[in-house]
């Protein structure tokens, strides 16, 4: 069981380091797309489910993400690391990240 809930802006950072759409962190997690674009938009009063977060958690960390609480280092609050990398991937550069990567 996870101790400690991922943010929206962090599963945003990790799927974008990745280089994965939302699709595929869908198909790896077994959450909804619908799901994870509410997790990532941050709405007020629009909580996701436990389970849910927990799920997206395991398969990010399982595609090669570390997920770092805020003190976790000397300085920043909490953020996302790679922990491997495939030869010769360089992910997807933010800038390359729109809607249309999600299809």
């Amino acid at each position: 069981m996870m101790t400690n809930t991922i943010s929206p802006a962090q599963v945003r950072a990790a799927r974008a380091l990745l280089g994965i759409s939302v699709d595929e962190l869908s198909a790896e997690s077994g959450v909804s797309a619908f799901v994870i674009l509410q997790c990532e938009s941050q709405v007020p009063g629009k909580a996701v489910d436990a389970a849910a977060l927990e799920a997206l958690h395991g398969a990010l960390q399982r595609l090669g993400v570390t997920f770092l609480a805020d003190g976790d280092c000397a300085i920043g609050g909490e953020g996302v690391r790679l922990t491997r990398r495939e030869p010769g991937d360089e992910g997807m550069p933010p800038e390359k990240l729109n809607a249309s990567n999600d299809d």
